[in-house]
């Protein structure tokens, strides 16, 4: 399924550099010094490596072309892996995938699947079960097979699990699992929310239950207010109108006093 890796600027491969591998081939062979060990580091590197202690390095931007006594350093690394897809092995409507990734020596760093951004998950996700990971059985480093052979069980489950291709259903468990914790802690901060905001509008009923009431009484003292005031305007008119009445007879028996004492 692998079909090419191309290297550009990634440890010793300071130019661009192609390894194509057609089928038949088993071994890359060189001597010391040759750089191997680098193209074994590369392919670990754009699957996803992220320990800098596993590709031989101090910090991750080891891994950019340091320079050398005929060449200046460059500022960024970027290796890509050609996968044969004819079988439709990955779940990628595409005869390549092309899976990429760079690095600067500024710190930043991106993946590319078939030229695309992408993120590191997607291409754990896109190469689960097929045996490609980086903690997968497809590429065991110097070293690593007398410490598969020592280690636990537990570590050599995750082997064999890989191996069996049931590893990306596990992983997608976890993540199942994992959105489930998350969706109980929001509906958990939901509950405790919905609690507050019905304490709050037990408070607000009782506050409206009040303003309605005062409204009421307030319409209804206006009202006797009112009522009251008509009966006084009315009381207050009629004494009003018995004054003027007692007025008028008092004027005209003065008028007719008057005009006695002036015939007199």
């Amino acid at each position: 399924m692998l079909k090419a890796l191309e290297l550009v600027g990634f440890k010793s491969f300071a130019e661009k550099t192609r390894f194509e591998f057609p089928k038949g081939i088993t071994v890359v062979v060189g001597p010391n010094g040759s750089g191997k060990s680098n193209v074994v580091d590369g392919i670990k590197w754009v699957l996803g490596e992220q320990s800098v202690k596993n590709l031989r390095g101090k910090e991750m931007a080891d891994v950019i072309f340091n320079g050398s006594a005929t060449r200046r350093p460059l500022n960024a690394a970027e290796v890509t892996l050609t996968f044969d897809n004819t079988s439709g092995l990955l779940p990628l409507d595409t005869p390549e995938v092309h899976i990429t990734r760079r690095i600067y020596r500024s710190g930043e760093g991106e993946y590319l699947i078939n030229r695309q951004p992408s993120r590191l998950r997607d291409i754990r996700d896109l190469l689960a079960g097929t045996g490609l990971g980086t903690q997968a059985y497809s590429v065991i480093e110097q070293g690593r097979v007398d410490l598969l052979l020592q280690s636990s069980a537990k570590d050599r489950r995750v082997i064999f699990e890989e191996a069996a291709g049931i590893s990306r259903f596990k992983a997608r468990k976890l993540e199942a699992l994992r959105r489930l914790e998350r969706v109980e802690q929001n509906l958990l901060r939901l509950s405790d929310i919905v609690d507050e905001v019905d304490s709050r509008l037990r408070s607000v009923r009782l506050q409206a239950g009040k303003a309605r009431r005062y409204q009421e009484y307030t319409g209804r003292l206006q009202e006797l207010r009112t009522q009251v005031a008509l009966v006084d305007w009315r009381r207050l008119t009629e004494r009003m109108a018995g004054f003027e009445q007692e007025l008028r007879g008092l004027t005209g028996e003065r008028d007719a006093l008057a005009a006695e004492t002036l015939s007199a």
